[in-house]
């Protein structure tokens, strides 16, 4: 409880990261602001028989704006007085921007007298407490890492070569034969799912291809047999075969469906390649003039991609373990700026790739819209947070530092991408945005460097 010379503030604690301001103002505040307000009217109201900006009785401005509307004035003047005040009890805890009055404006205008005491309720988020659920916090962490095989800078770099190759090859008419390994088959596909071995059946949903084109050597996506029940299937030849999805099978209501599919034939290719020897490394790799070259070269390529996806996989796992040693209560604002931040970013996305019309885009924009995204999104969003404010405590405790010099360059290359696309941007927000990723950045470094970490194949 604190009390200034116009006002009593009563802070209550609503959770660990959430505070309640009660603030009474007194009388002689809301008669100070009430008559501001009235001062205000005269100004910019015209009255025949009275001089510009000169003083207006009460009654005459209640004859032209109304009572309600005085009232409203006054209120809002008496908010403007006392809110920064108010907020000075809570200061070096408040999250910035977290400020939201409770009390309704139809109770405030209700009880509102410029001879009596004004109340008004607002509640305000604090920086939360990090409670890190290790003995040892975040120290010694262990992080598996997982490493999907399609990185391997080996088997990429094979696949780039054999892809580059094929490019190269013209694609033939099958005439006297059924589809061989290496063949293209534009396919029609038709499923559907038989119930526990009845006759009976119905369409599973998105399982009708027509014109499919399948490269019988990039088949790792298909179903499981799928290929070899097709193998020597002729154009025009029609077939059908059971099949059951695997348990492991990605989209879950297909888990162990049975299915029927019926697969007819349009055409069918084979490549004819040309010889694989140095006369052609040209036009594998430009500037080269041998097949080793090539091979060098696109393997340099390859490792450069591995190492930039083993640093996001590291990264990823890092940011996933700290979410999940944290427990902290998360600040409804936090979360809803988080939240925003991810759904425009989400729509500037779709936007950049043509995705969305404008009367699309209007729509998604509409706070409704945003509102679903955050509700949907609201376990992620929670992590992404918790991963946050992880980060905030280990800079803080490891007494890590940024130079001024890095935080003006990024702030200022920010800035112009901004003025680049002729986009608002408040220069406060764009500093404390980059700070953050920053400081992300030196957080990761460290643990990179002092965490127990393990690379796993998928």
């Amino acid at each position: 409880m604190k009390h200034r010379h116009w006002s009593l503030i009563i802070v209550s604690v609503i959770s660990s990261c959430m505070l309640k301001l009660s603030v009474e103002v007194s009388p002689r505040i809301c008669l100070q602001c009430y008559n501001s307000s009235l001062d205000e009217y005269s100004k910019h109201l015209k009255v025949h028989g009275f001089r510009p900006g000169q003083r207006l009785p009460e009654n005459l401005i209640a004859n032209y704006v109304g009572r309600e509307n005085m009232q409203k004035a006054a209120i809002e003047a008496i908010l403007k007085k006392t809110l920064p005040e108010a907020m000075s009890s809570v200061e070096g805890r408040a999250v910035r921007d977290s400020l939201r009055i409770t009390s309704k404006l139809e109770d405030m205008s209700d009880s509102f007298s410029h001879s009596s005491v004004f109340r008004y309720d607002v509640v305000v988020d604090i920086a939360p407490t990090v409670t890190w659920l290790l003995d040892t916090k975040y120290k010694d962490l262990k992080i598996v890492v997982e490493i999907d095989d399609i990185i391997d800078a080996e088997k990429a770099s094979e696949r780039e070569f054999m892809r580059r190759h094929k490019a190269l090859g013209a694609l033939r008419i099958v005439t006297d034969r059924g589809l061989q390994l290496g063949d293209l088959v534009v396919l029609d596909i038709y499923g559907e799912s038989i119930a526990d071995g009845e006759s009976k059946s119905e369409k599973i949903p998105n399982s009708e291809r027509k014109g499919f084109h399948l490269d019988t050597e990039e088949s790792s996506s298909l179903l499981p047999g799928f290929l070899e029940a097709i193998i020597g299937i002729r154009q025009g030849e029609t077939r059908s075969f059971p099949f059951e999805f695997p348990q492991s099978w990605e989209q879950e209501s297909l888990r162990g469906v049975s299915v029927n599919y019926t697969v007819e034939c349009k055409e069918l290719f084979y490549r004819e390649l040309p010889p694989l020897d140095d006369s052609i490394a040209g036009q594998l790799v430009p500037g080269c003039t041998t097949l080793d070259q090539v091979k060098e070269l696109i393997l340099q390529r390859c490792r450069e991609v591995e190492r930039t996806a083993i640093d996001q996989a590291t990264d990823n796992a890092i940011l996933d373990r700290l979410g999940k040693i944290v427990e902290v209560d998360i600040p409804q604002s936090l979360f809803e700026e988080q939240g925003r931040e991810l759904y425009g970013a989400k729509l500037l996305q779709l936007q950049a790739e043509n995705r969305l019309n404008e009367n699309q885009l209007q729509s998604l924009a509409r706070e409704e819209s945003v509102r679903e995204y955050l509700q949907k999104e609201r376990e992620n969003i929670s992590a992404i947070v918790r991963q946050m404010l992880a980060i905030g405590e280990i800079f803080k405790s490891e007494n890590l530092q940024l130079s001024t010099e890095e935080l003006v360059k990024e702030v200022e290359k920010s800035v112009a991408e901004f003025k680049n696309h002729n986009q608002d941007y408040d220069e406060d927000r764009v500093k404390e945005q980059v700070q953050d990723v920053l400081e992300g950045a030196k957080v990761l470094e460290w643990l990179r460097e002092n965490a127990r970490i393990e690379y796993v194949k998928k």
